[in-house]
């Protein structure tokens, strides 16, 4: 019987093993933990919320390596380039759009556009009136210089009736300050120093867009952002009367390729960082994956229609993540188990009835040798039997439906005996 059951129950073994080794060479091997992230300059935004970033993926046993650069252009070089996995670019950078193997996960951020001119005892009303003026539009290949260009286009304003300048924010920041330019553009968050800076100065003015709400009608990734008197700083009033800024957002882009589960774990995290209300932005505004102007990372699109998986909801992420590849291991399992849920009762009644049809073996042998004993063999025969029906008493244990079968042995057992002493006395 034991030969019988190894010989059912090995080559099922072996089939199951089989069907999961085969199915695990389907499974995507476990992502690396590193990653690199292009910011901008190493006094900017992005490089601040890099390390933020930073600080909250390595306590996720995550590796971060942070690249600085001159910003949005540039960063999209390095994703290129495959320098950077994941990289902050300004929303509504044109360039984007041809990069068919880049996509957005997330909008972390609004990004205001800030424009101070020079106070010469006027007020600036329309951006028209910088025709012919000295304008700092940032860094080359930075997000601020694309934005700037597209505003200045829409009023008229090139480099064939106006001088375009290419300097870093502390550099235009101090040529407007001593008069040797007359406007700066620059797209950062009302915390910078910059801008606190040039709204304390009395010789510096913002400007205030009259026509906020038709840039962000002509411009899908532009919201009109009011800032009210006094928002910066109430005992110094900064600023000084209500503005209409400009805002666009800091968007995450990866390239193609890039890990799924560090994207989930990514957008996972940086809630963290985003969700909380600012100056402009309400509670749990951010991150999302409005007004993006590129396509967006599939996984990204998943995360933030379906939010974290029940598995992320019971345990910690990576082991989630694990569980989650090995899912398709239940295809094997599922395969296996219509067969198997069939045969499993016969196969469970087949072991049950084994424990009391292995003793019929040594039974019909006792009996058969017994038909020819004289008196002596016949008493050893009769102890024999007699010590066989307690072994089977002490060692056959078997559910109540199957007690049938087994009082059939038992009687069986006495029959035996029976007959032996029947023998024993005619002799």
């Amino acid at each position: 019987m034991k030969y019988n059951f190894f010989t059912v129950s090995i080559p099922i073994l072996l089939l199951v093993i089989a069907s999961f080794y085969l199915t695990s060479k389907f499974i995507e091997p476990s992502s690396k933990k590193e990653i690199t992230i292009a910011t901008g300059s190493i006094d900017g935004e992005y490089y601040q919320t890099a390390l933020k970033y930073k600080e909250i993926l390595e306590k996720q046993k995550v590796k971060v390596n942070i690249l600085t650069s001159n910003g949005s252009m540039e960063n999209i070089q390095l994703l290129n380039d495959k320098k950077a996995d994941i990289a902050f670019i300004q929303n509504g950078i044109d360039e984007l759009k041809e990069q068919t193997h880049i996509k957005a996960i997330a909008s972390i951020y609004y990004e205001p556009l800030w424009i101070f001119y020079k106070n010469d005892t006027y007020k600036m009303d329309y951006l028209i009136q910088l025709i012919s003026k000295k304008i700092s539009i940032g860094k080359e290949k930075s997000g601020t210089e694309d934005l700037a260009l597209k505003i200045l286009n829409d009023n008229g304003i090139n480099k064939k009736n106006s001088q375009l300048l290419y300097n870093s924010t502390q550099e235009a920041k101090d040529l407007l300050i001593k008069g040797e330019i007359d406007a700066m553009f620059i797209v950062s968050s009302p915390n910078s120093n910059v801008i606190k800076e040039l709204l304390e100065n009395p010789d510096i003015s913002l400007f205030s867009f009259k026509r906020a709400k038709a840039y962000s009608r002509k411009y899908s990734f532009l919201e009109a952002t009011p800032i009210y008197e006094g928002t910066i700083d109430l005992y110094k009033n900064l600023p000084s009367q209500d503005i209409n800024l400009l805002s666009t957002t800091a968007n995450l882009i990866v390239r193609n390729g890039f890990s799924d589960e560090l994207t989930r774990l990514i957008l996972k995290e940086i809630k963290k960082v985003h969700n909380k209300k600012e100056l402009f932005e309400a509670a749990n505004q951010f991150p999302n994956i409005d007004n993006l102007t590129i396509e967006i990372n599939e996984d990204a699109q998943r995360y933030f229609t379906y939010g974290d998986t029940w598995l992320e909801k019971i345990f910690p992420y990576w082991i989630a993540s694990n569980i989650d590849r090995l899912k398709i291991l239940l295809i094997p399992l599922i395969t296996l188990m219509i067969p198997l849920s069939k045969g499993f009762f016969p196969l469970y009644r087949w072991s049950i009835r084994s424990k009391i049809y292995k003793w019929y073996e040594e039974i019909h042998k006792i009996d058969l040798e017994a038909e020819d004993a004289k008196n002596e063999e016949l008493k050893k025969y009769l102890e024999k039997i007699i010590a066989l029906k307690k072994e089977i008493k002490a060692e056959t244990k078997v559910p109540l439906s199957y007690m049938g079968e087994y009082y059939d042995l038992i009687m069986h057992l006495e029959l035996i005996i029976s007959k032996i002493n029947m023998k024993l006395a005619s002799n």
